[in-house]
């Protein structure tokens, strides 16, 4: 006697194909899952736009000659002058001119003639170092430099002789030596003026001008020819003991 399946049976069997048929699936799915390879998202670098470069470009520069000056048109040539024909019929008058020209036979009136003095120049006083013509000492002779240390050597000499050398020593002054420094003129007419002088006490003063004004009168100096006032100066030196 023929067995005869189930049919169920049969369906049991292909359940198990079917599970596994799943199952293989579902590894291959994972394993397609897993494999699969992730990447970054990357984005390309910003470039900077170099705009130096573009405004470093050479810029020509165009020169604008300016245009020369417009020359003025030259001026129209002068009209000549019209010259006017006269006829031989008729008469000009003709212009007369005066001479100013005298005849050697007429009088000339002259006004009164007024005479103009000369200014006389005025030389203020010299110094008898530059004096060109110097004072005279009486007695001194020889050349300009002759006269000058004669001049110093006759005033030293009558200072000395004169000044009362006591006179230091009476108003008690400290020893030692003092200096006097003395100055006059001599004037146009070769007298001694204007002496002045420094010393060391009044007294001295006093007396070194009266001494001074004691000498005599000499021949004036001159200058371009003329008297002029000479400015003489000396210094002597007072021992106090």
């Amino acid at each position: 006697m023929e067995i005869k399946k189930n049919p169920k049976s049969n369906l049991e069997n292909f359940s198990k194909i079917f599970m596994q048929i799943g199952l293989v699936l579902a590894l291959f799915v994972t394993y397609a899952v897993i494999e699969q390879k992730t990447y970054d998202k990357t984005y390309g670098e910003l470039a900077v736009a170099d705009m130096r470069s573009e405004m470093e470009e050479d810029i020509p520069i165009v020169m604008q000659q300016p245009e020369p000056p417009k020359q003025k048109p030259p001026p129209p040539p002068p009209t000549p002058e019209k010259i006017e024909i006269v006829e031989d019929d008729k008469e000009i008058e003709e212009t007369v001119m005066e001479t100013t020209e005298t005849d050697e036979t007429e009088a000339v009136i002259v006004d009164d003639i007024v005479e103009i003095s000369e200014v006389e120049e005025v030389i203020e006083d010299v110094s008898f170092m530059i004096i060109e013509d110097v004072p005279v000492f009486p007695g001194c002779e020889g050349n300009k430099e002759e006269l000058k240390a004669c001049f110093s050597e006759k005033v030293q000499r009558h200072f000395s002789r004169k000044f009362d050398a006591q006179l230091p020593n009476e108003l008690g002054l400290s020893p030692g030596k003092k200096r006097v420094f003395i100055s006059f003129k001599i004037d146009k007419t070769g007298k001694i003026v204007d002496v002045q002088t420094r010393a060391p006490h009044p007294k001295i003063k006093s007396e070194v001008i009266s001494v001074m004004q004691q000498l005599p009168t000499m021949k004036p100096g001159r200058q371009r020819g003329k008297p002029v006032g000479v400015k003489y100066s000396i210094p002597f030196t007072l021992i106090v003991e």
